[in-house]
């Protein structure tokens, strides 16, 4: 075993050398810049209008919430989903490694990939209810596999590049799944459970083999269902946490921004070296993990927004918006914060301080909240990476079902949900930093064809924009576009005005 393992530990390194280089970094947040600019800065510019049409919303429109009785789910479904996707341990190990690994400053850069990646995730989801579909069961399907078939297929000479990268899409995303949505994520819940508690690997593994087929066997309705009433719980208490611990330690605050900002630009890295190497290691780690963590260019959750009972594609692109700002502004930061004033991380050098390497990066959180909470801290930990991640592993089976959906068909879907339960009890065994490495790799790969996608339709995500904005805020009597199909279009413009 330990030379099988060997062996792929090497193979991955080495595609992950290529996939995660700094033209794959510039390709993302070029995009991200690019989207930012042709829709003229519209997470700033309408920051109150997309606040109050997603988290506002929640509260004051009940199309957004309310369940459907056919095969789509709800505005505040699709978005817990997505959360659920991304709201996992990226947010809490992901943060800690990036952080050990390229040091406070790594946070700032995941700020800055997030700050354009809001606009990436954005664009995406414009695009995917733009070229989405009902396939034969009434379900939407929707994803960077349908806007690169039929929307870079559709431009001149294009036709079979567009079905070429479609299909390498689904293949990598089928891959991600397994890897980032449930390896990664399974291995990350035994580990915690057993700094906690001693319990062994198999056992914990079967529990999750167990709790996971349940939902999955039922599809995106029975996932939805779950998610909406775990995330929101699950995120609140986290959050609650957080803040306890910083307002406890809120002197060191301004000393902890001070790290970061120092340690984007001129400080050593954790690892170690040069400064200009410790500014490539933080941007390195932080732009990694945060796309990680909210997963913006990688064309995943776009699949459970096209699943949406939205009308208005701008609509479900400002709830990608959100779930970006949400996972990494919000919930990325508070743990970084956390982490940072607990004591487990040295300041001035950016260096793990004795106790910080002695728990290892993958425990950092855990350590803050046993400092200040005691055995019941650690615990607590243990139990929020054990939902956060089962809520990932939840959301990433519904983006590889829909790539399995798009390369062999809705009738062989239970093959895949069978092959992905089965993975769980793998995820449970594997080496920590081996599930992570191969994560980062199926990351890179699925991003890539999707940011070409991206950036050769721009123009429909601009146009979109701009006839959204000529008649919500400038009142101009001008037809919608809702779709790129005349079928689709004709039927959703009978559906009711929204908001």
């Amino acid at each position: 075993m330990k030379g099988f393992i060997d062996g792929v530990t090497e193979v991955n390194n080495a595609i992950n050398e290529e996939v995660w280089g700094w033209p794959a970094l510039i390709l993302l947040a070029f995009v991200g810049i690019l989207m930012t600019v042709l829709t003229k800065f519209f997470q700033i510019t309408h920051f109150g209008y997309w606040m109050k049409h997603t988290i506002g919303a929640i509260f004051g429109d009940k199309h957004v919430r309310s369940h459907t009785k056919d095969k789509t789910i709800s505005q505040f479904q699709s978005l817990c989903t997505a959360l659920a996707a991304t709201v996992g341990t990226g947010n809490i190990v992901g943060v800690a490694g990036a952080i050990a690994l390229g040091g406070p400053g790594a946070v700032f850069w995941m700020w800055v990939i997030a700050f354009f990646g809001m606009m990436t995730n954005y664009s995406e989801n414009v695009l995917g209810i733009l070229y989405r579909r009902k396939n034969k069961d009434g379900e939407w399907c929707g994803g960077a596999m349908y806007y690169l078939r039929d929307g870079l297929g559709a431009k001149k000479n294009c036709k079979k590049i567009g079905a070429i990268l479609a299909v390498l899409f689904s293949c990598f995303c089928l891959l991600a799944s397994f890897g980032i949505g449930n390896m990664s994520q399974v291995n990350a819940m035994v580990s915690n459970v057993r700094h906690t508690v001693k319990i062994p690997r198999l056992a914990i593994g079967i529990f999750l083999f167990i709790a996971v087929g349940l939902v999955v066997v039922g599809g995106i309705k029975r996932i939805a269902t779950i998610t909406e009433k775990l995330v929101p719980t699950m995120v609140i208490l986290f959050l609650l946490g957080t803040f306890i611990i910083i307002g406890m330690n809120i002197s060191t605050i301004p000393a902890v921004f001070e790290s970061i900002f120092k340690g984007a630009f001129n400080l050593k890295s954790a690892a170690g070296g040069t400064v200009g190497s410790g500014i490539a290691l933080a941007m390195e780690w932080g732009m990694k993990r945060g796309v990680f963590s909210n997963e913006a260019g990688l064309g995943s959750s776009v699949m459970v927004h096209s699943s949406s009972n939205v009308k208005e594609p701008v609509r479900q692109g400002m709830w990608g918006i959100f779930e970006v700002f949400a996972d990494t502004i919000i919930v990325c930061t508070l743990t970084a914060l956390t982490i940072l004033s607990s004591g487990a991380v040295n300041l001035d050098t950016g260096l793990l301080t004795e106790k910080g390497t002695e728990v290892g990066k993958d425990a950092l959180m855990s350590y803050a909240f046993e400092q200040h909470f005691g055995k019941p801290g650690s615990i607590f930990i243990a139990l929020a990476i054990l939902l956060f991640a089962y809520s990932t592993v939840l959301g990433w089976s519904h983006y590889g079902t829909k790539a399995f959906e798009y390369l062999f068909g809705t009738s062989k879907i239970m093959i895949y949900r069978i092959i992905f339960v089965i993975i769980v009890l793998a995820g449970s065994m594997l080496e920590a930093q081996l599930a992570w490495d191969i994560s980062d790799t199926f990351n890179g790969l699925m991003m890539i064809p999707n940011l070409i996608g991206v950036l050769v339709l721009s123009p429909q995500v601009m146009s979109c924009t701009k006839n959204y904005v000529d008649r919500k805020f400038r009142h101009k009597d001008i037809k919608p576009m809702l779709s790129m199909f005349e079928d689709v279009e004709e039927s959703q413009e009978t559906l009711p005005e929204e908001n």
